[in-house]
């Protein structure tokens, strides 16, 4: 372990492409374990490979990042400005013994990997430079630096996930820790990142496993202490497959543009993977507060869009008015729609759709009647309920709405009975015809809501409206 006291946790990137769901629960769970624990969170962009790192990745990392909410305490560091460090390291175990140049060309190095698979072993570095004495002129020709492991015994990892898993020596081959370019590679500058920001609990996904008894004996070689490691299993799809882009895996601000809260997203993902009883909905403090590695399971999680979309539908309806207002404002505009300028009218429309939709984009889609006065009524509604036979029941409520006073739940109500009465009608043999004209649909809130929130002025125009296709 690292002689900090205070938890460090990090999370550290690699900008070649989007943040997925993946990399964002890696960084959920590194943030949840720093704030449960009192520590501190870190963010490391690790741009060391310069032909595959983008500065248009970076930006997407950290959009994703600020719209989840996962808020790093220092950095983001990046690789690129720390080459300086990393070399200076690597002369150092090279000073020590602990390293040792490799002259080895690619053309060679591909060579002894083809006789290695030919041979049935494993393709590793057969040590050819190990123990090569220097030559005059070796040190201006181009080489690389290799660590010297240790070639017996065994490496274990005391994993907080896995539990205790043991790596022969013998099979770890002496990686590469400086390019002929003198650039360091990907193993040696976690291990001096790590160490060099004292993080204490290095939590990531289990396709890292492999990097971590190379990393351990790095840390050893060093000086460094252990940080405690722990690796959590990936995310699969539903057919048990890594998850990919056909199974629906998409960016996380793709999520965000699909309607998906951030506080959700951050729910389903911490309970993909990690358990806490039966309880499936968290706030983000109630996550903190129950946050442990010990509940993180061994086996993978199962990624479900439609398990998400409930998540979501969740966190949704439980959003108070302001907050549903502000959470739809965007979507809103998004959608080509006018963003009314009455926050309090907007927050009483949309409160009659919220547990009606699952997204935000689905709120906005099933709320277009109220925002725009340019509805497109379904013509196989309009078949069926806007016939010659409703005309007179629709002209005498249109008449009984006109009537000067009050507009209120009340008022409409009392309108519709006294129709229903005098044409001795069931409600719904009126009420899903004025539905139609002034939705445009068969589906909504209660109408006496959808009329009471559209106000006197619109309804009548769309009853004229459907009266007109009427007759």
């Amino acid at each position: 372990m690292t002689g900090s006291s205070t938890p460090r946790t990090r999370f550290a990137p690699s900008p070649s492409g989007y943040l997925h769901i993946g990399g964002a629960r890696t960084a959920l769970f590194n943030f949840l374990y720093a704030r449960r624990h009192g520590g501190v969170f870190i963010l490391r962009v690790e741009d060391t490979d310069r032909e595959r790192s983008t500065d248009a990745s970076i930006a997407a990392i950290i959009e994703s990042l600020e719209w989840l909410d996962i808020a790093w305490d220092e950095g983001p560091y990046f690789q690129s400005q720390r080459t300086a460090v990393y070399v200076a390291e690597a002369e150092r175990l090279l000073r020590e013994g602990r390293a040792y140049p490799c002259w080895c060309t690619g053309d060679e190095l591909e060579a002894k990997r083809f006789k290695a698979l030919a041979e049935g072993r494993k393709p590793v570095y057969d040590g050819t430079c190990r123990d090569r004495v220097a030559a005059p002129g070796d040190a201006e020709r181009p080489h690389t630096v290799r660590f010297r492991g240790p070639k017996d015994g065994a490496t274990v990892i005391d994993d907080l996930v896995k539990g205790r898993v043991v790596f022969q020596n013998a099979e770890l081959d002496d990686l590469i820790i400086l390019r002929s370019d003198r650039t360091p590679t990907y193993n040696f500058c976690v291990v001096v990142d790590d160490a060099e920001m004292r993080i204490s609990h290095v939590l990531r996904g289990d396709d890292h496993l492999a990097n971590t008894p190379r990393q351990i004996l790095l840390y050893q070689a060093l000086g460094y202490d252990l940080p405690a490691f722990g690796h959590v299993p990936l995310i699969l799809g539903p057919d048990k497959a890594r998850l990919s882009k056909r199974h629906g895996a998409m960016a996380v601000t793709a999520y965000r543009d699909l309607g998906f809260l951030p506080e959700a997203v951050v729910n389903y993902l911490a309970r993909l993977g990690w358990s806490h009883g039966d309880q499936e909905i968290f706030t983000r403090d109630e996550l903190v507060a129950a946050f442990n590695v010990e509940a993180i399971g061994k086996s993978a999680g199962v990624f479900d869009v439609e398990k998400m979309r409930w998540v979501n539908w969740c966190h949704l309806k439980a959003l108070a008015p302001d907050a549903l207002v502000r959470a739809a404002h965007p979507y809103i505009a998004a959608a080509g729609l006018p963003v009314p300028g009455d926050d309090a009218w907007l927050a009483r429309a949309l409160v009659t759709l919220q547990e009606r939709a699952q997204t935000l984009v689905e709120l906005v889609a099933s709320g277009r009647y109220y925002l725009t006065d340019d509805i497109v009524i379904d013509p196989a509604a309009a078949a069926k309920f806007l016939t010659p036979a409703i005309a007179g029941p629709l002209h005498s409520l249109r008449d009984a709405l006109a009537s000067p006073g009050d507009w209120t739940v009340e008022t409409i109500t009392a309108a519709f009975h006294r129709v229903l009465a005098e044409h001795e009608l069931k409600l719904g043999k009126l009420a899903q015809p004025v539905r139609v004209a002034v939705t445009g649909g068969t589906a909504s809130p209660g109408i006496f809501e959808v009329l009471d929130i559209l106000g006197r002025e619109r309804t009548l125009a769309r009853l004229d409206a459907a009266l007109g296709r009427i007759s």
